[in-house]
């Protein structure tokens, strides 16, 4: 066969000819990836090169792995295999540039080696019928706010064409050969039909060496095409995987705020660059298939407006320091492509995030526009209020800290003061399990819950103040640096060995950010949620159970137990351990359906346009399970929410809401004693 790179066109030999698409290609490649990396150094500065092993871990799993996208088995095969396909032909592609560049090199053409060449055709064709399935994804079978752009249809045909051109290169090698190539069975085949279909040799040769080169051709062509395409995201999205942020819940390091280009960090405008445009944050989202005026997508997508904004004389006067630059970093975000109603509809819940297979970080660009926005006191009256409430009285409710622990008075035994006398366990109880009296009995019945275990535990009373988790995802960092430093100042006049609560937006704050503060609680100082210390109980034989709980029940996650913090299984198994017979909802675990109370959502308003509010589609998917008449709850605020949707949906005949503790207090023999059921340990 002949070499395409030897072979003369035109008065030229083909290498140079090579040379010069080749140098064009990287240029403009070369050229567009360093104005897009000026652009991200106008930002603010943000570490993201620590723990270097785990980053590679993530890379492992979630880019050559996939892991995410395989959550969906059908389409994540299907871009598994073209991911490797695509990753196969980049290493194939640019072995044949090497050697097509330097022809006097003692190397043969990638597809030129028999167990590379059947490993790529192999790919090609599962490729190709994953692009088949992908087209028919995208055109026909369409996901809800999966958009049929100009520019990933091109892409699609593109990816096609270096499918096609390489196995007809490989059918018309064989036939120009006139044998049989070993290890090319797809190429032998298809050399078989082309001479059935009348093709001499002579001309394979021809056809040969025109397939080779719109090949390498396109290729090139792709290369430079790609850092302004929407498919940048093949080239950004490792990158985005290993930047990660590698904290518990993603909040962004405490700042001013941001409105503009300059007052994000790098890592968030890199969103833009990383994102696939794929939908699945919005098909996700709790505010936006409520009719909210949010849409993850088309937040990420507004960031990306911005960056793709600045020209490349802008990023240099910036870069410069010179009044030319100024435009480009006071570019706006919020007010400009970004509306308030926007930021203040999302609930923190982290679907977006969890499900995002780039792993892009939508709610620290809403953290930083909401700090923003509450610095310049753009938020509603009765976010104010709560505020206002929680600086004067420590709690949500602007009740007096004196009432929190007023619902102790319906138990016939006295919690211990951990202030004044030491407990293995301290309670710490939070806002909406001590002031709301719907509440008040599923708090009582943890209480007696523990005391009939025998744990000795103990609450700090009055000393207690909200936890500031979602105060703090309302944009006041200060308030929370307050509510966290005095909540600590209370902890520290306490004995104690573990913490434990009840609702996991504090147990997340406990657990996750205040080991982040000065005088912090300290590494060994165990932070559970009461799911997880009631498995351990039951499991230690230290809480039994009678397992006569006879009902059909599904299980709600919370998003700041299980998507936040990885807590799935223990409260399934105080399910199963109490003979609950367990239904699981369609939306359940990772990608459980958030109730809309997060992330301050709770104290706001709701606007005009609200089609189905989140906790009412979410009791609808729980009505809907046949014979299940039980939704199981395991935060305070999920409790309040599913009740209220319950009679708002007019669905309070045929199911209810119970707290987890209401259903193991009910398993406990014999029924409200004051005596444990276990010998109190020493």
């Amino acid at each position: 066969m002949p070499d395409p790179t030897t072979t003369t066109y035109f008065g030229l030999p083909g290498f140079i000819v090579l040379w010069l698409f080749a140098v064009v290609a990287i240029v403009l490649f070369v050229r567009r990836v360093l104005h897009l990396l000026g652009i991200l150094r106008l930002a603010r500065p943000e570490i993201r090169w620590d723990r270097i092993p785990k980053r590679l871990g993530y890379v492992v799993r979630n880019v050559f792995g996939q892991a995410r996208l395989l959550k969906e088995p059908a389409f994540g095969l299907a871009h598994f295999f073209i991911f490797w396909a695509f990753v196969f032909y980049a290493g194939s592609f640019f072995w044949n540039l090497i050697r097509g560049l330097f022809p006097v090199l003692p190397v043969p053409y990638a597809a030129d080696m028999p167990l590379v060449a059947f490993a790529m055709e192999v790919l090609t064709v599962v490729a190709l019928v994953a692009i088949v399935g992908a087209a028919l994804r995208r055109y026909v079978f369409t996901p809800a706010r999966l958009e049929r752009t100009f520019d990933a249809s091109f892409v699609l045909i593109l990816i096609t064409i270096l499918l096609v051109t390489f196995l007809g290169g490989q059918g018309f090698k064989a036939l120009a050969e006139e044998h049989a190539i070993a290890w090319s069975p797809v190429g032998n085949a298809l050399g078989s039909a082309f001479a059935g279909a009348g093709i001499e040799p002579d001309t394979a040769q021809t056809l040969y060496l025109s397939m080779w080169w719109i090949h390498m051709v396109t290729v090139l062509f792709f290369l430079a095409y790609l850092p302004s395409s929407k498919h940048a995201h093949l080239l950004f999205s490792p990158f985005s995987v290993f930047f990660t942020d590698l904290s518990a819940g993603g909040m962004p390091a405490a700042s001013e705020g941001a409105a503009q280009l300059d007052q994000f960090t790098w890592r968030q405008l890199f969103n833009a660059l990383a994102c696939a445009e794929c939908g699945r944050c919005d098909r996700a989202c709790p505010a936006h298939n409520a009719g909210f005026a949010l849409s993850p997508k088309d937040l990420i997508h507004s960031v990306k407006e911005i960056v793709l904004s600045i020209d490349r004389p802008a990023v240099k006067a910036a870069a410069k320091g010179s009044n030319g630059g100024n435009g480009a970093r006071t570019v706006k975000l919020l007010g400009e492509t970004v509306s308030a109603e926007e930021v203040w509809a999302c609930t923190t819940c982290m679907a977006c995030m969890h499900l995002c297979p780039v792993f892009n970080e939508h709610i620290p660009l809403v953290t930083e526009m909401r700090r923003f926005m509450v610095s310049e006191g753009d938020l509603e009256e009765r976010l104010q209020d709560v505020m206002m409430a929680l600086t004067r009285y420590g709690n949500s409710f602007g009740k007096s800290p004196r009432a929190r622990s007023k619902w102790t008075q319906g138990l016939d035994f006295k919690i211990k003061d951990a202030r004044k006398a030491p407990v293995e366990y301290l309670w710490f109880v939070g806002d909406y399990a001590s002031y709301d009296p719907r509440m008040a009995e599923a708090t009582r019945a943890t209480a007696r819950t523990f005391h009939r275990a025998g744990i000795d535990f103990g609450i700090l009373y009055e000393g207690e103040q909200n936890s500031g988790n979602d105060i703090r995802r309302a944009g006041e960092e200060g308030l929370f640096d307050m509510l966290r430093e005095k909540n600590m100042q209370a902890l520290g006049k306490a004995d104690f060995k573990k913490i434990v609560t009840t609702d996991p937006h504090t147990y997340h704050a406990l657990k996750n950010e205040y080991a982040n503060g000065d005088g912090a609680v300290p590494a060994s100082v165990e932070v559970l949620h009461y799911a997880e210390l009631l498995d351990r109980l039951i499991s230690e034989g230290k809480l039994a159970v009678n397992g006569g709980v006879n009902v059909r029940a599904t299980y709600h996650d919370p998003c700041y137990l299980g998507r936040y913090n990885n807590v799935y299984r223990q409260p399934r198994r105080v399910l199963k351990s109490l003979g609950v017979d367990l239904v699981e909802l369609p939306r359940n675990r990772g990608k459980s359906y958030c109730c809309g109370a997060g992330g301050g959502r709770i104290w706001m308003e709701d606007v005009a346009g609200v089609q189905e509010r989140p906790a009412e589609n979410r009791v609808r998917e729980a009505a809907d399970l046949k014979g299940v008449d039980t939704l199981v709850v395991s935060c305070p605020k999920d409790l309040i929410m599913f009740q209220d949707a319950l009679k708002t949906e007019g669905l309070e005949d045929r199911l209810v809401v119970r707290d987890l503790i209401e259903l193991v207090e009910e398993a406990i023999a014999p029924a409200h004693s004051g005596e444990p059921t276990v010998e109190t340990q020493a």
